[in-house]
């Protein structure tokens, strides 16, 4: 049976090999279904992987809120009848908008649904040391925010219950900081200027790899560039913006060319819910919230990370569909020319068929051989498109700088696939040479 089958499969290439271009323009379906293939998988893997990272980077359940300036449209956000007597006033004060602040942290905490609050206070400015000058943000935190971005320190420590009680000024730098101002220099135990202040630096963050791609697409900064201090000492060493701001009350809203004093307390407002299934009310009940402790007026943006990814992974997934089903249209013509070349074939060799039963082949080995002919010329289209399908994995990725991943397992996939085409659409143009007739086929010409 062995040397059978040998002989068949040496038959059947022979075959293949004598109408070389009939033979690669028959598996042409197939390469372009297999590359699909492989090129879905790799785009549909880079993707979740991409998804993945940034899930990482702002972590799960989390509610972020930031502080924007309200105008005198504000009213009309929040559904609400302006007050003001005439809207072309050039004098028309704008609606008072306190900002977030420490009570409204403490009041978020009592919420069922909150697992941690994390305020922010952001301040940019110059940090100096030993000669060398560097622009970065000097952020006001609690131990709260290290939890959230899932930070550790690799040198020092980072802030205890001690720096936080009695509002030493220390502080915790990032990766990059270190790199640029301490090259060659232990930085913990330093004392390093930030702005008009001096703070001992305790601890060194652990480097946070992340593309500036993902950071932009999220709204995150760069962590390793920031300094980071305890909430209380950023208050008292950078000042308190919501207790100065008596002195702007009577300027506010008629600053000609100017900025609007800035009155908030906390520049952003992490909030994470112990359950993702609570974070949408969550979400809602802290809104209204803010808005009635701030006068009703709405003077934070609020987005929820995790749900604009799951949104972004649907609109992934239907494309990944789309691109499967793509595929599998191409695997199909693919085999339907099998067929029909295979057809063909039985139809141009019927004086071929005849001869060899009257030599003695039987109806098996005539299956076999045509079968393994059209293996064969879809075995050759998949080994095609597999390597069609990594350059355009490739191609892609580099064209229009999206992430993808080619595994093995998708080669195997797609080869397995494109053996089976051939065998599944060979079965019937061998079965139909099979069953001619012996006797008619040779009397034909």
């Amino acid at each position: 049976m062995k040397e059978r089958l040998v002989f068949l499969f040496k038959m059947a290439v022979q075959s293949v090999m004598v109408n070389k271009l009939r033979g690669i323009l028959t598996a042409l379906g197939v390469v372009f279904g297999v590359a699909a293939v492989i090129a879905m998988l790799a785009i549909g893997s880079g993707a979740k992987k991409f998804i993945l990272d940034q899930m990482r980077l702002i972590g799960t359940n989390n509610i972020v809120f930031t502080h924007k300036t309200t105008d005198s449209k504000s009213e009309q956000e929040t559904g609400e009848e302006s007050t003001t007597t005439s809207a072309g006033n050039e004098n028309e004060l704008k609606p008072w908008a306190p900002g977030m602040s420490k009570g409204d942290v403490d009041v978020i905490r009592s919420i069922a649904s909150v697992d941690l609050v994390s305020p922010e206070i952001i301040r940019k400015t110059k940090a100096i040391y030993n000669g060398k000058i560097l622009d970065i943000r000097c952020v006001g935190i609690t131990n709260s925010f290290f939890e959230l971005n899932h930070l550790e320190t690799y040198k020092g420590t980072l802030f205890t219950e001690e720096h936080l009680n009695n509002a030493l000024p220390v502080c915790v730098i990032g990766k990059n900081v270190e790199t640029k101002l301490f090259s060659g220099t232990d930085p913990v135990g330093q004392s390093i200027k930030c702005g008009t202040n001096y703070f001992t630096i305790i601890g060194v963050l652990d480097k946070r790899v992340a593309a500036r791609e993902a950071l932009v697409s999220l709204g995150l900064r760069d962590l390793n560039s920031d300094i980071f201090i305890p909430f209380e000492v950023s208050l008292i060493r950078f000042g308190d913006r919501s207790l100065i701001r008596s002195e702007h009350l009577g300027q506010r809203g008629r600053q000609e060319g100017g900025d609007e004093p800035e009155i908030q307390q906390i520049d952003r407002l992490v909030v994470r819910v112990d359950d993702s299934r609570y974070l949408q009310p969550t979400a809602d009940v802290i809104a209204r919230l803010l808005k009635r402790r701030h006068g009703g007026q709405i003077d934070f943006d609020m987005e929820i990370p995790e749900l604009l990814l799951q949104q972004e992974q649907k609109t992934q997934d239907m494309f990944n569909l789309v691109l499967a089903v793509i595929a599998g249209i191409s695997l199909l013509v693919g085999g339907i020319g099998i067929m029909n070349i295979m057809l063909a074939s039985v139809y141009e060799r019927i004086k071929e068929i005849g001869l060899r039963r009257a030599l003695g082949a039987t109806h098996q080995d005539i299956v076999l051989q045509f079968l393994i002919e059209a293996v064969l010329v879809s075995t050759i289209g998949g080994i095609m498109g597999v390597f069609l399908g990594i350059a355009a994995a490739s191609a892609i990725s580099t064209a229009a700088e999206i992430p993808t991943i080619i595994s093995w397992w998708s080669i195997v996939l797609s080869f397995g696939v494109a053996a089976s085409i051939g065998l599944a659409f060979g079965i019937f143009p061998a079965q139909k040479a099979a069953k001619l007739d012996p006797i008619e086929a040779l009397r034909t010409d």
